[in-house]
């Protein structure tokens, strides 16, 4: 905002602290809440004012002022992104074709109580909103209403507000960024054509999450996953430890959108995306998990929603819920370091793991070999998700790092730039690289580092596909 108030209470806002970043919209977070609140339950205005707040925004447009216009062009940016999504939605409603037409779920038989379906498919066809989720109460006339209309672009503007977390849950139960987007938009399909379901029982978002959950209970029964152990790789030293665990889907999810999924500071939205649930190390141990106890762990430790709410979730008993958490948490806690099993990271990269990613980065670009191995553990452990290519040790991963920053061995790669940015709460450095004889940089990896007393302790390595996620350019 440029007039200096508050959207929501109209009171002056707090002066800048000073530095970059976003800039608050409101006062304070009971306002932010307020706001946030206001928007999920806008319903059919959602598509007018957000059309007013464009024309609005770029009426107030002065590039006389650099700092200001980046800012208020990057908001612009962002609603019209959220309407762009809305008319995408309406869209695909209007066609009212599912993207996946054949039902993998199957009906219960009739005599078959919630507790004997605990392992076996649960029904899509009767996706009702019996749950109470969250507030122990149901959702208002208004809102019941409106999803039950059939009107395209009402429904839109109801789930819309409701994407950013939906796709932080179907990413944890999926574990990739890609496949996280399709379930979303396989949640807001199936939920148009069962609206007539929703009978206001329950919270809308608990009934979307229901939909969601089921949506990735059927996407992992369809694409069965197990993780399986990293094997050597012929002609490479990849260390004398034990391979690490590989996790071939596994994708990183961009810490910018986390910022809108807990934009009210307050529960669930800021227990949705805590650190300790969001590292990459803690992705790769839940997908060890069963799917349906993976989805019990999610709704109970990560979303904090009671027993009760999340048998019902998950049409079991609250005894076949407890039990799944009983055995998913130590086969969790198996997976996890050692020293993380206790899940005590600071919500946010600390100063100290900024300041190392920035020497990280630095040393790869000036191609310094002894300052990366500095930056690094002995036991670190370096991977490549999707690619079979790993190493443990610190030893040999200079081995293999050496070669290719080298400019008189036959290895060479070329000279790198790297850009900081955030993924999973962890720091994290893009990294470009410019060929011999060329003269663009081009997106090559993004390194996720796990940090550990001031040392680099694990790196993973990703394809660049996913750097316009991040904001980030795909050439330098």
């Amino acid at each position: 905002m440029t007039d200096g108030r508050c959207p929501s209470c109209g009171k002056p806002l707090p002066a800048r602290a000073g530095g970059r970043g976003r800039v608050s919209k409101y006062c304070s977070p009971a306002c932010r809440q307020k706001a946030y609140r206001e928007r999920q339950q806008q319903g059919g205005y959602a598509v007018p004012q957000l059309i007013a707040d464009i024309e609005q925004r770029v009426r107030r447009l002065a590039p006389q002022l650099p700092e200001v216009f980046y800012t208020d062009v990057t908001d612009l940016a962002s609603t019209v992104g959220r309407l762009r999504r809305i008319a995408q939605l309406a869209r695909d409603a209007a066609a009212t074709e599912n993207v996946t037409p054949a039902r993998v779920t199957e009906n219960p038989p009739e005599n078959v109580t919630p507790a004997a379906v605990t392992e076996e498919k649960v029904t899509e066809e009767n996706v009702t909103d019996d749950a109470v989720t969250e507030t122990g109460t149901g959702e208002d006339g208004e809102v019941t209403a409106a999803v039950r209309a059939g009107d395209e672009w009402d429904f839109a503007g109801l789930v819309e507000p409701y994407r950013h977390e939906l796709q932080v849950h179907c990413y944890r139960m999926v574990g990739s960024y890609d496949d996280a987007e399709d379930m979303v938009q396989e949640t807001f399909l199936r939920a148009w054509n069962r609206r007539d379901a929703f009978e206001g029982r329950s919270t809308f978002r608990a009934w979307l999450y229901r939909i969601a959950t089921n949506a990735c209970l059927d996407f992992l029964r369809r694409n069965e996953r197990r993780p399986q152990r990293y094997e050597p790789v012929p002609g490479m030293d990849n260390g004398a430890a034990e391979p690490p665990v590989r996790v071939t889907w596994l994708q990183p999810y961009p810490d910018a959108l986390l910022a809108d999924v807990a934009s009210t500071d307050v529960e669930p939205e800021r227990a949705a995306v805590s650190r300790e649930t969001m590292e990459l190390v803690f992705l790769a141990a839940i997908q060890h998990l069963p799917p349906r106890q993976r989805a019990v762990l999610i709704l109970r430790d990560v979303l904090g929603w009671p027993a009760a709410d999340t048998a019902e979730q998950l049409d079991m008993s609250v005894a076949s819920v407890n039990s799944a958490l009983q055995r998913a948490r130590p086969a969790l806690r198996r997976h996890l370091p050692e020293r993380r099993s206790d899940w005590t990271a600071p919500a946010h990269p600390t100063s100290q793991e900024r300041e190392i990613l920035q020497r990280y980065m630095d040393a790869a670009d000036q191609a310094d070999a002894a300052v990366v191995a500095e930056l690094l553990s002995e036991d670190v452990v370096l991977t490549m998700p999707p690619n079979p290519f790993w190493f443990v040790g610190r030893d040999a991963m200079m081995a293999f790092i050496k070669p290719s920053i080298d400019p008189a061995s036959p290895h060479f790669q070329g000279t790198w730039k790297h850009l900081p940015t955030f993924a999973n709460r962890q720091p994290a450095a893009a990294g470009y690289l410019r060929r011999p004889g060329t003269t663009v940089y081009r997106a090559q990896v993004l390194d996720v580092l796990r940090i550990e007393d001031g040392r680099i302790v694990e790196i993973t390595s990703f394809e660049p596909h996913l750097f316009p996620a991040f904001g980030l350019p795909l050439t330098l």
